[in-house]
């Protein structure tokens, strides 16, 4: 319920600190004395849109907070708190709101800045406004379902449902984009296939082209390398080395000092040995080939063509090229398999969505009667006794809600029930929507619930029944009604006024509770305008004393 309500710097509200009951709270006034003003922020913390039109003349912004108590065992408000570390275990909720001069606002819910959705989240639990202008909502085919749904306690269902849609539909955007893609690459396969295919025959090898250009510089050559290693060999003998070493040795018991060198020239002549060796080696594998020389000179020329036809300054990046083609044909192949797949995950999940689809339709079904004899019920109650109301449930395009539209159907004479929107006057729609809030109050937890003249467009018996109507919604849990009725205001637990003064030349509203003499002057003003007779009062004193008994 809400405990207390905090306005400050509104429009025409300075400040406003007032404390709410329990049960039905009336509220009334005289017109412009700035019941919508009071409304209206109150609606900030449900989201409604704000800027800088909404400060008043008496600071840079404007603050609206309340309090609420929470209901018990609602288990979703207090999840939702909960999962946002705004449970501060006291069974209370302290919301506010703050508009700058910008235009710009911060929201703040258990004294903690929290974005403008969490904010109508948590708000949209706890307080329900219900406008004047609201019986347009009956026209709205979602409002309908969802008045359906509440009823059928279909909440469960139509999460799984959002689940299973959105999950269908992610898989079917995923279908379209890879077929889409799947398409693109098909086009190009053969193009890709073709640049792939010669890349391949090519037999590319990495390092192959500095291979072949050091073999072409040797090929090209090679008769002066020869040559060359040919009079290196000749000038490697080292038999003369061998013979001095011998004569070193045979002075070396006469000198010592010799037989050092002679170890040093072995020494030499052995590694000598070895560069002969590697010469002749080299010589002996270095050919003079006019043939050879043609066919590298030819693989480097294809090489060289390869390069310059893909771009490419290496062998190197060649071969990454042919590696990305060939994945790119891959691709094709994997696109391919994961459409497959899809297709089967989607399959699987049409089947999900249409099972719970039909169960939503089973528990629709179920619950429409139900819905249309308790609504009757309530529009005889409210002097509609041949009224006829009727719920029709029509196939709809697939969605979240699953695949099922509701017509309200109507008629007050009687006659064949047509769409609501067609066949309802102003006070035949409100008396219908009393009936389905009336009737919502009993199946959906809404702790408090705010009628903003609901009751316009009747007058009379009918008023005094609605103002029932009303009062019995009150017993179980919090209503505002805001009227014009005396026959509603005088049913109330608690009454408020809201009043216009003047600070200067500058208007604004307040609101006080009345009671006593004050109650009784303020519903005779209601019964007779604005010169209460003596008439009006002893009507006000029988009705607060008909609602006493």
């Amino acid at each position: 319920m809400l405990k207390s309500l905090q306005i400050k710097n509104y429009v025409l509200i300075d400040s406003l600190d007032i404390s709410f009951p329990e049960g039905l709270i009336i509220i009334t006034g005289q017109t412009g004395a700035g019941k919508s003003v009071l409304l209206g922020a109150l609606s900030l913390l449900l989201g409604a849109r704000a800027d800088s039109s909404v400060i008043g003349s008496r600071g840079d912004n404007c603050v609206v907070e309340a309090l609420f108590e929470l209901p018990e065992g609602d288990e979703a408000i207090e999840k939702l708190l909960r999962d946002n570390d705004l449970d501060d275990a006291s069974g209370e909720v302290f919301a506010r709101r703050v508009v700058s001069a910008s235009g710009r606002s911060r929201s703040f819910v258990n004294d903690s800045p929290v974005n403008m959705q969490l904010l109508q989240a948590v708000c949209s639990r706890l307080v329900d406004i219900h406008s004047q202008h609201q019986t347009l909502l009956l026209t709205d085919k979602s409002y309908q379902l969802s008045m359906l749904d509440h009823l059928a306690g279909n909440r469960p269902l139509l999460g799984r449902c959002a689940s299973s849609f959105q999950r269908l539909r992610s898989l079917e955007r995923e279908y379209e984009d890879l077929s889409s893609r799947l398409s693109r690459l098909g086009e190009e396969r053969d193009y890709i296939q073709s640049r792939l295919k010669r890349l391949e025959e090519a037999g590319l090898v990495e390092g192959e082209l500095e291979s072949l250009e050091e073999e072409q510089a040797m090929l090209a050559h090679a008769e002066s390398i020869k040559e060359s290693l040919s009079g290196a060999e000749s000038l490697l003998d080292t038999s003369s080395l061998k013979e001095a070493r011998k004569l070193l040795e045979k002075v070396g018991g006469l000198l010592p000092e010799v037989l050092e060198l002679g170890r040093r020239i072995e020494s030499a002549r052995v590694e000598l040995n070895d560069v002969l060796g590697d010469v002749s080696s080299i010589n002996s594998r270095t050919d003079i080939s006019e043939s050879r020389l043609a066919a590298v000179e030819e693989r480097m020329s294809f090489l060289y063509d390869l390069m310059k036809r893909y771009s490419a300054s290496s062998v190197s990046e060649l071969i990454a090229q042919r590696d990305s083609l060939s994945g790119s044909l891959s691709d094709t192949d994997d696109v391919a398999d994961r459409l497959e797949s899809l297709s089967a995950d989607i399959d699987s999940a049409r089947k999900e969505y249409g099972e719970v689809c039909g169960l939503l339709r089973q528990a629709r079904m179920t619950s429409r009667q139900r819905l249309s004899d308790s609504v009757m019920d309530s529009l005889r109650a409210l002097e509609l006794d041949r009224a006829v109301f009727d719920v029709e449930l029509v196939d709809a395009a697939p969605g979240p809600s699953g695949c099922d539209s509701v017509r309200f159907l109507f008629s007050a004479s009687g006659g064949v029930p047509a769409d609501v929107a067609r066949c309802a006057s102003g006070g035949e729609l409100s008396r219908l929507m009393l009936s389905l809030k009336a009737l919502m109050a009993r199946f959906v937890s809404m702790p408090t619930l705010i009628f903003d003249e609901i009751d316009s467009g009747v007058s009379g018996s009918v008023a005094d029944k609605m103002g029932q109507m009303i009062c019995s919604m009150g017993r179980d849990m919090q209503v505002f009604a805001i009227t014009h009725l005396p026959q509603v205001a005088a049913k109330g637990d608690a009454h408020y006024l809201v009043e216009k003064s003047f600070d200067g030349d500058e208007p604004v509203t307040s609101i006080r509770p009345i009671e006593g003499e004050d109650r009784v002057m303020e519903i005779a003003r209601m019964l007779s305008g604005s010169h209460v007779t003596a008439a009006a009062v002893e009507n006000a004193k029988s009705l607060l004393s008909d609602q006493a008994d």
